[in-house]
């Protein structure tokens, strides 16, 4: 096999579709968020702003996080030393898991290097767990989740997005007597919709399940304390498994499941995505537990509901130009464009005309058909940051609007 002829092939696949990904070279200033320096190829730099960040509070810039950060380094040096197993257990990551374990009201938690790792090695491990498990997967989960589905070797039933009479007839075709868990999130990214919290826990208490909830994209940003929407809706005691990231809402580096003290044990003792992995620099764990505990506080209602208002009013702006807002009244605001070709054009020209800097989203990350700009305001996007990036919207969709007319004359 010509190996090389290969990787050309399916590289030129990607760039015939429109949808090659190229990463800018950016550089975070302290202090300065969310303003940065794009680096461009030719060595000069230009001041831009991100619009597409997962930072969504500012909080990775925070001085109480850097604070905690800088003191963990100096006390302990960069990094952890071994899996957690092996020399790899300190007092941050102990504090960082007492914090989440807190923050989701359950018995204890488990840090893993990622989100995506959380979810990929505990779904993977349950059915170790729980012989004859089958798992009930909401069709629009993440891919951490699909994978971890995959991996596991157990049934699995995908129900149809939010579709809870989908959801009830795989569980009532199946035998009574099977265990069973149901795994979904409470906000979709990628469409900025939440999940039915309340309906699926009373279907699993029905059909006696589990509940596998991923509040990664809610954590930190909703609730009283930053639990997530279920803890904002008072729903927490009702979830027996959280996944959560750290590397979001929290600003730092990592992810979580949270549970009863047996069942966290059980992961801990089986999933081989844990067991195997070195664990977080104390550094990075001293930070998320500074950030968890920051945003339990008044403080940080303070950044959610500045942040809430920011994205009302990006939503609101946008809407008004006649703009294919996707709104499902969470803090996630994306654009509909529906062509790759024409998402990266605007892409290009919002970073190369505007300074602004929001990523394409496409194909496999959404559906074809269904390529958006997916925008993140944050509590510190100012109001002329905000005008500017409605003006530049504004400049831009006729334009492309006009392209488009022309290539299908």
């Amino acid at each position: 096999m010509d190996y090389s002829r290969a990787l050309d092939v399916a590289l030129q696949q990607l760039h015939d579709e429109g949808r090659y990904r190229t990463f800018i070279d950016i550089e975070r200033r302290k202090g300065q968020f969310p303003a940065a320096i794009w680096r461009r190829a030719d060595g000069t730099e230009r001041e831009i702003t991100v619009w597409c960040g997962n930072d969504y509070l500012g909080m990775g810039q925070h001085p109480v996080v850097l604070a905690a950060m800088h003191e963990a380094l100096d006390a302990t040096g960069a990094g952890s030393g071994g899996t957690r197993n092996i020399s790899g257990t300190t007092i941050y990551h102990k504090r960082l898991e007492a914090e989440l374990a807190d923050l989701h009201g359950k018995e204890a938690a488990l840090v893993f290097s990622s989100a995506y790792i959380a979810n990929d090695a505990t779904l993977s491990t349950l059915p170790k767990l729980f012989p004859g498990l089958i798992i009930y997967s909401d069709a629009l989960n993440h891919a951490s989740m699909i994978e971890g589905i995959k991996r596991n070797g157990g049934a699995k039933r995908v129900f149809r997005h939010n579709d809870l009479a989908h959801l009830r007839a795989l569980l009532a075709a199946d035998d009574p007597a099977a265990p069973k868990l149901i795994a979904f999130e409470s906000i979709y990214s990628m469409d900025g919709d939440f999940g039915h919290i309340a309906e699926i826990c009373d279907l699993a208490q029905e059909f006696n399940a589990l509940t596998y909830l991923d509040e990664v994209h809610a954590v930190g940003m909703y609730g009283p304390r930053g639990g997530g929407v279920a803890e904002r809706d008072g729903l927490s005691g009702r979830i027996d498994i959280f996944n959560g990231t750290l590397g979001k809402a929290f600003g730092v580096f990592g992810g979580y499941v949270a549970a009863s003290s047996k069942m966290v044990d059980a992961i801990r003792s089986y999933a081989p995505g844990f067991i195997f992995t070195t664990s977080l620099p104390p550094a990075v764990a001293a930070g998320a537990a500074a950030s968890i505990a920051f945003l339990k506080t008044p403080e940080g209602q303070v950044l959610r509901d500045r942040q809430q208002l920011n994205a009302r009013i990006l939503k609101v702006r946008l809407k008004g130009l006649g703009l294919p807002i996707i709104d499902h009244g969470t803090h996630i605001v994306p654009v509909h464009v529906g062509d790759p070709v024409h998402c990266k054009m605007l892409s290009d020209m919002l970073l190369d005309r505007y300074g602004i800097y929001v990523q394409p989203i496409n194909f496999p990350t959404v559906p074809r058909g269904t390529e958006r700009l997916r925008f993140t305001p944050s509590p510190v996007h100012d109001a002329p940051e905000i005008d500017r990036l409605v003006r530049a919207m504004d400049d831009l969709w006729s334009h492309c609007a006009l392209n488009r007319a022309e290539q299908s004359a």
